[in-house]
């Protein structure tokens, strides 16, 4: 009676939040060809759906969608530059409430440039 608590809690637990030890168990039990102890989290999670035929939950299918880049890199920098120019004239005026807004924008601009450079 005791094997049979584990093997409850497995199925009644999603499988995405097992973890990848746990995952590893069970397909250890289910017949294979290739080598489990190579397989990441979702490959497990797909190998044992698909062994026991289980069909995949809309939402179990959670996925990454990649990011839209508007404006390339050289476009990113040009437009930097533009800013920072905006940005010595609102020091001469001695704009602060322009110079915070200016600074955040250059951020935002550098940390796309650099996301975009990373894709």
């Amino acid at each position: 009676m005791s094997e049979d608590t584990p093997k409850r809690v497995h199925d009644e637990k999603s499988l995405e939040k097992l973890t990848v030890k746990e995952l590893r168990e069970i397909a250890a039990e289910l017949p294979h060809e290739r080598a489990i102890h190579d397989m990441k989290k979702e490959e497990l999670v797909a190998f044992i759906r698909e062994a026991r035929g289980i069909k995949e939950s809309a939402s179990a299918a959670k996925k990454k969608h990649p990011v839209k880049i508007r404006m390339a890199k050289p476009a990113l920098k040009a437009r930097i530059r533009e800013l920072k120019a905006l940005q010595a004239q609102a020091r001469g005026s001695s704009d602060r409430g322009g110079l915070v807004r200016l600074r955040r924008q250059i951020t935002r601009l550098k940390k796309k440039s650099r996301h975009v450079a990373a894709a």
